[in-house]
């Protein structure tokens, strides 16, 4: 492991420390990539091969590192895999730029086939949460458990136009500082935080300027890629048969709290824990808060 690897792992563990996650050891993850066709697909793997699995699956723009805060206290007692989705982190961006929620859902089970991964338990948030919730309906026998975090077949208007706004600003900024600041304004999290967590989503053109990993196409205001309507996904939700938690951020702009009881109440085994002081990215606004929603679910299962 190199001294710069060795340097951002230990910011981790000082922010697991200063915001109260807990953890076993300083554990750290093995990068690994898989070929789903002609497309090559990167993950992180926490903890011993032999323990319950876990998958992570992140957000639109985001990618496996952002789970690292949960992934580093769960890791004593699972096996946590967290995906980079297509696009995304280190994984090759598709061609004909198809993001459509049906085609996460065949990386997803490609992972799953790779990994011969049985009874798993699927964690996902926002984009990362529909495909966790389509897989799961279409794959009852090969999942154990199911979290969805801050998404469902409605979203809040505003929210949504929120996050697209600061996707669609510019993104190349002249030095690492810059880009952390600008990030920083948007999240208001602790700058030392923004810098651990933006080294893995960023990275340095030939230019020398800096940008995003993920595909620059998603950023396009007019970019449109095949999605499901809603009530498709209702029903998709519907068919879901293992235990199922619902998280919401407490502060979230995104997932409508109607939408979130109408899951709790609609879906066969499904129950919701509401996290405070979080907005939509439950996980990073309030790490500590997301473990203990969802830590009593998983010792259920």
């Amino acid at each position: 492991m190199s001294i710069e690897s060795n340097c951002r792992e230990s910011t981790l563990f000082r922010a697991a420390y200063e915001l109260n996650v807990p953890f076993s050891k300083n554990i750290y993850p093995k990068s690994s990539f898989t070929h789903c066709g002609n497309r090559r697909f990167h993950y992180l793997e926490w903890g011993d091969q032999q323990n319950q699995p876990i998958v992570l699956l992140h957000g639109l723009g985001q990618q496996s590192h952002s789970w690292d805060l949960v992934s580093l206290s769960l890791s004593d007692q699972y096996r946590v895999i967290a995906l980079d989705a297509r696009g995304h982190g280190d994984t090759d961006w598709p061609k004909d730029s198809d993001y459509s929620p049906q085609s996460h859902v065949r990386d997803l089970a490609c992972l799953v086939n790779h990994l011969r991964l049985t009874d798993l338990i699927i964690v996902g948030h926002s984009m990362g949460g529909k495909t966790a919730y389509i897989y799961a309906s279409e794959n009852p026998n090969t999942t154990k458990g199911l979290t969805i975090v801050d998404t469902g077949p409605e979203s809040d208007t505003e929210g949504v136009r929120r996050i697209h706004d600061f996707i669609s600003q510019p993104d190349e900024f002249s030095s690492f500082e810059e880009f952390a600041k600008h990030v920083q304004s948007y999240t208001g999290r602790p700058l030392h935080m923004v810098k651990g967590s933006l080294r893995h989503s960023v990275h340095q053109t030939q230019t020398g300027k800096w940008t995003w990993k993920y595909d620059k196409v998603i950023r396009n205001p007019n970019f449109y890629s095949e999605d499901w309507s809603s009530c498709r996904l209702w029903k998709a939700l519907s068919q879901i048969t293992c235990p199922t938690l619902i998280i919401r951020g407490g502060n979230s702009d995104i997932f409508p709290d109607t939408t979130y009881q109408k899951m709790i109440s609609s879906m066969p085994d499904a129950t919701g824990k509401l996290v405070k002081d979080a907005g939509h990215i439950v996980q990073g606004d309030n790490p500590s808060g997301f473990l203990e929603a969802l830590r009593p679910f998983l010792d259920s299962l």
